[in-house]
């Protein structure tokens, strides 16, 4: 059994990992509290939105954290296709979940089975995740810290789709998305716990892609995208802001017309 390091560059990715998982919740919050405010078209896009952001926040968080990890005998590489399933699967079940809350009347039934529905993806993401790493040796387990990263993932999800549906104003948004942010990176962490490699150094070349060639720039091009989706949603008045504005605007065009 050889040393795994998690920890590669110091606390500079776990704390990265931290932020991006943040981001990816508030903004997904965000887009829950306007898919709330709508109907129709803008309530399911806001809901796809906020999924997709939660979604990419957490599979970005893993793989940030995954580029201070290494093991002492062998080199790191990583499967494309799985790598790249992994994000479909935590974007696919968190967007299930947050459609089955977001549209059903009975909310806490719909609260309860689609955060276990999404803390399952998420957890399934994150295996499916460490599949595609490839090493020289054989890679096991702990069952029972897998077992708890999985009760974590589902703790998660519910209190994410709780805050979603219940959440009101910038601070509460901000105060949830931190929470969620050490409950997703506690869950990535625990996983990481339960890994063990047993290294047999070998002469062949591991297939699959390392980390700076293929992990850092799909990562740069997530996180640009959380940002500037959090940057468009910061901006975007809500319904009931428009609907503020055009009063006053009617106010204003009342008292214009008694001069």
């Amino acid at each position: 059994m050889d040393h795994l390091h998690h920890f590669q560059f110091g606390m500079l990715t776990p704390l990265l990992a931290y932020a991006m998982a943040c981001v990816g919740s508030g903004l997904g919050l965000r887009c829950t509290v306007r898919a709330v405010e709508a109907t129709g078209s803008q309530k399911r896009n806001w809901l796809m939105t906020g999924a997709t952001a939660i979604g990419t926040g957490i599979w970005t968080m893993h793989f940030i954290a995954m580029l201070g990890f290494g093991v002492d005998g062998t080199p790191v590489r990583y499967h494309v296709g799985l790598t790249v399933l992994s994000l479909g699967v935590a974007i696919a079940v968190v967007s299930g979940a947050v459609i089955l809350v977001g549209y059903s009347r009975l909310r806490l039934q719909a609260l309860l089975l689609g955060g276990v529905g999404a803390g399952l993806g998420v957890a399934a993401m994150h295996y499916i995740g460490m599949w595609a790493m490839q090493v020289h040796g054989d890679v096991s387990y702990v069952t029972p810290l897998v077992g708890l990263s999985v009760v974590i993932a589902v703790v998660a999800a519910i209190a994410a789709l709780w805050a979603a549906f219940a959440v009101r104003g910038a601070a509460g948004t901000v105060v949830a998305a931190l929470v969620m942010g050490v409950a997703v990176t506690a869950m990535h962490y625990t996983a990481m716990a339960a890994l063990r490699v047993d290294v047999q150094p070998a002469s062949t070349v591991i297939p699959g892609a390392t980390a700076m060639e293929f992990l850092f720039p799909l990562i740069v091009i997530l996180g640009s995208f959380l940002f500037l989706s959090s940057a468009f949603v910061a901006l975007s008045p809500t319904e009931q802001e428009r609907a503020e504005a055009a009063n006053a605007e009617r106010l204003r065009g009342a008292e214009l017309s008694t001069f």
